[in-house]
């Protein structure tokens, strides 16, 4: 069992242990220093993962972990959107005497979402969603003295308080029916035969409880008030982080699934559920903050088409990463303009920023365009390749219902823009420091590039 398989994970685990010791002994005014520390050990994690790039795919460490093309591009994609969210932290958190262990609650939270990743046992996945989540409270909740937070923390904590209860319970049921949580394992007993309702009612709990990550329905409700209360770079990370690995994790699980148990069907009422109910509800937000929230939600419902079509052999893997990526990437973007503008949040203070914030405004509008699928934005490429996999994996009406969504979305997307440009600007913008302002237009760079190479990128996730 070399330790170099999992070098990206033991680096990430010292990282974060080296800066809750360095933010317990450094003064309150070096505290930044923790946010170098954290940036050095991501991309010292990154370099391990690429060396993973070319290794042979499949289980390692008696089978609880596995390497495989999909893996590894999953945790390049979250180490990637861990730099960013890590990145635009210093500016927003320098009014915190002692937030050095913030960026170590990052490092365990993203520890977490690669373990979903990577995960090819049940008892490992569910330390991974743990790992993820208890790391994840005290950061939505990290300014203590804003209630709001506070309050949104709380339904964080309770939601996936039950999520998380749901999740062990498929497990332990798994268990029970396999004698065993390896996959592989779990895999041969499934298609051999086995007892159909307990299984269902273990898929159905693992299921819901995987939902809960991915932000979706039924365990979606945390998602918007996250997204609005929570420290704005906290917002970025734990939009988009977990979902990586919960997608990844949840199309692995179903992989395992005989097709006597219809669970893509299942999937795709859920995937339609969670798409409609993010949009719907999207419409009606005046805090744009919210409205991103929803929207990461419709976002969720759908990455599960891909899931609903991974076993077809149409390239359900491939259209999964690319959106994943596509998503990642417009978000993080919406994000930074949020935490460069201070967290402004009531799209009344958005009134009239194209004359005050030009390039600020623009890459907004990128980030908002890429969300709802706009040519030739990365987004739209992500989209076009789940519809195409989804019709031709013989679900029209799941693409159907999809395309109608995505005509939905586009009004209040469009509505975020339309007032930075034809409202009157109301006051001077004050925004945070160069640094966020850097690693603002870095992302927005990427996004353009990812767009432009789009075809390279997808040759990338999928090798």
């Amino acid at each position: 069992m070399p330790l170099g398989h999992l070098l990206p994970e033991i680096t990430l685990l010292l990282g974060a242990v080296a800066i809750v010791l360095l933010a317990a002994f450094v003064p309150r005014k070096r505290q930044a220093w923790a946010a170098a520390v954290a940036l050095i050990t991501l991309l010292a994690a990154g370099a391990g993962t690429f060396a993973q790039w070319q290794a042979p795919a499949g289980p390692v460490f008696s089978g609880v972990w596995v390497i495989d093309d999909m893996a590894v591009a999953a945790k390049l994609l979250m180490l990637l959107s861990a730099a960013v969210a890590v990145a635009l932290s210093p500016d927003w958190m320098r009014s915190d005497p002692r937030h050095g262990e913030y960026y170590a609650l990052c490092l365990f939270s993203l520890l977490g979402a690669i373990m979903m990743a990577s995960a090819h046992d049940a008892m490992e996945l569910v330390v991974g969603v743990l790992l993820s989540s208890a790391a994840g409270y005290p950061l939505a909740a990290y300014h203590r003295g804003f209630t709001p937070a506070l309050e949104a923390a709380m339904k964080y904590f309770l939601i996936g308080a039950l999520a998380n209860a749901l999740l062990t319970i498929g497990v332990v049921i798994v268990f029970g029916l396999v004698g065993d949580t390896d996959y592989a394992r779990a895999a041969e007993v499934f298609h051999a035969g086995t007892d159909t309702l307990a299984l269902s009612i273990a898929v159905v709990c693992i299921i819901t409880g995987l939902t809960y990550k991915l932000g979706a329905a039924p365990a979606h409700a945390w998602m918007p008030d996250v997204a609005q209360a929570a420290p704005a770079p906290v917002a970025a990370f734990l939009t988009v982080i977990p979902k990586i690995g919960a997608a990844v994790a949840l199309a692995r699980f179903v992989t395992l699934l005989p097709d006597t148990l219809m669970w893509p069907g299942v999937i795709a009422l859920i995937s339609v559920a969670t798409m409609t109910l993010g949009n719907l509800a999207a419409l009606a937000q005046t805090d744009v903050r919210r409205l991103l929230g929803w929207s990461s939600v419709s976002q969720s419902g759908y990455m599960l088409m891909a899931i609903v079509v991974i076993q077809s052999g149409v390239g359900g893997q491939a259209a999964l990463l690319a959106f994943l990526a596509a998503y990642a990437l417009a978000n993080l973007l919406a994000f930074a303009v949020v935490t460069y503008l201070r967290g402004r949040t009531a799209i009344e203070d958005y009134h009239g920023l194209a004359y005050r914030r030009p390039l600020v405004t623009a890459a907004l509008a990128v980030a908002l365009l890429s969300l709802v699928g706009i040519p030739p934005l990365v987004g739209f490429f992500g989209k076009f390749l789940l519809f195409e996999v989804t019709i031709a994996a013989g679900y029209t009406w799941l693409a159907a219902a999809a395309a109608l969504n995505t005509l939905v979305s586009l009004y209040y997307y469009l509505r975020v823009i339309a007032v930075t440009v034809f409202k009157e600007p109301r006051g001077e913008v004050h925004v945070l420091g160069r640094g966020s302002g850097a690693v603002l237009y870095l992302t927005l760079a990427v996004l353009l590039g990812a767009s432009l190479g789009f075809e390279w990128v997808l040759g990338v996730l999928s090798p």
